[in-house]
C-alpha cells in the first residue's frame, strides 16, 4: 500500500522533494523542523561547497517553510548550524547566517561536522521555532 505524500504544501511553495520524511510539523504553538538543507527547487544542492551561499540557501528554505505553516522569523528561538569542513568553512556559513539576519541573529550554535547528506552539501541549518 501506497503511503500518502505528506509536502505537498512545502513543494507547492518551492521546496524540494525529501526522500521519505516531512519537512515539518505543527505541535501548538511549536514547529518541528526538518534540518534544511541548501537545495533549490528542483532538488539541486546550491553551489557545492561554499558555506556562504549554502547557509543562506537553508535560510531562505527555512523561511518557506516558516510562511507555508503559518510561522514567521520572529518565532525562530534558536539555530544549530552544521558545516563540513574547517575553520575558514566555519566562518564562511556563519557569514551567511549573520547577513541573512542582517547581524540581528538568535542564539545559534555553529558545528564543525564530517559530513552532510548531499554530495557538495556543506551546511545544514536546523531551527527551534515557537509563536509567542
Amino acid at each position: 500500500m501506497e503511503r500518502p505524500h505528506r509536502n505537498e504544501r512545502e513543494e507547492a511553495a518551492g521546496l524540494a522533494p525529501t526522500p521519505g520524511y516531512r519537512y515539518a510539523e505543527v505541535v501548538g504553538r511549536e514547529l518541528f523542523v526538518a534540518g534544511q538543507v541548501p537545495r533549490d527547487g528542483e532538488g539541486n544542492v546550491v553551489e557545492p561547497g561554499n558555506a556562504r551561499r549554502q547557509a543562506r540557501q537553508c535560510l531562505a528554505n527555512l523561511m518557506t517553510l516558516l510562511e507555508v505553516h503559518g510561522f514567521e522569523a520572529g518565532h525562530v528561538r534558536h539555530l544549530r548550524i552544521y558545516v563540513v569542513g574547517g575553520e575558514n568553512a566555519l566562518h564562511d556559513a556563519w557569514t551567511g547566517v549573520t547577513e541573512w539576519f542582517v547581524d540581528d541573529v538568535p542564539p545559534a550554535t555553529l558545528l564543525g561536522v564530517n559530513e552532510l547528506g548531499y554530495r557538495g552539501q556543506v551546511v545544514e541549518v536546523e531551527a527551534s521555532v515557537v509563536r509567542d
